[in-house]
């Protein structure tokens, strides 16, 4: 048995970063498009085929903001390499204390601690604003995400089947939950 100056190519190991984590701005919108489409063309993330635009992405972020959510980004020496949000899961008032979240990772950044970095605050900022259930949306082939948000305290809470059609296939929707607390005690 030899040593290695680095771990051999099959040992794969991921180096965890601490980035920063901040409210994203009208200026990080083109970095958080990139990440966006580079989602869209390359997994299942996100059950569409059209690449969002500049325009589509701002819209969001500025809806997101007028409604007084959080989008975060996570930063590193290079740019911006991940963001989370989460917006009303339903428009019926009876749905006011739950919301469904996103997170998105850069490629080259991922399985390094940048989603669990943004994920903390982001379920810290749910229960300040009185929210009492997070949910989110798994393809469920998309174990390693499964597995982060299970990481992260989620349960899963309904499988549908079918639901989703992308890459000339169906696709099973895992919903996931897990209680926030900021509207704890409420009837």
């Amino acid at each position: 048995m030899g040593t290695f100056a680095e771990p051999p190519a099959y040992f794969n190991v991921m180096e965890r970063i601490t980035p920063t984590v901040r409210d994203a701005g009208e200026a990080d919108i083109p970095a958080i498009l990139a990440i966006y489409n580079d989602v869209i063309a390359t997994s299942t993330a996100v059950y569409s085929d059209t690449p969002s635009t500049l325009a589509d992405r701002r819209v969001w972020w500025t809806t997101r903001v007028e409604q007084g959510y959080p989008v975060l980004v996570a930063m590193d020496d290079s740019g911006v390499i991940g963001f989370a949000s989460f917006g009303d899961f339903r428009a019926w008032p009876g749905y006011r204390f739950t919301v469904e979240h996103s997170v998105h990772v850069r490629s080259d950044r991922r399985s390094q601690g940048v989603g669990s970095a943004l994920m903390t605050p982001l379920i810290a900022r749910a229960g300040v604003l009185g929210k009492h259930v997070m949910l989110g949306g798994v393809d469920a082939g998309n174990h390693a995400s499964l597995r982060f948000h299970e990481r992260l305290g989620f349960e899963r809470a309904a499988h549908f089947r079918q639901v989703g059609f992308k890459f000339e296939r169906w696709l099973d929707l895992v919903f996931l939950q897990r209680f926030v607390d900021g509207a704890a005690g409420r009837p």
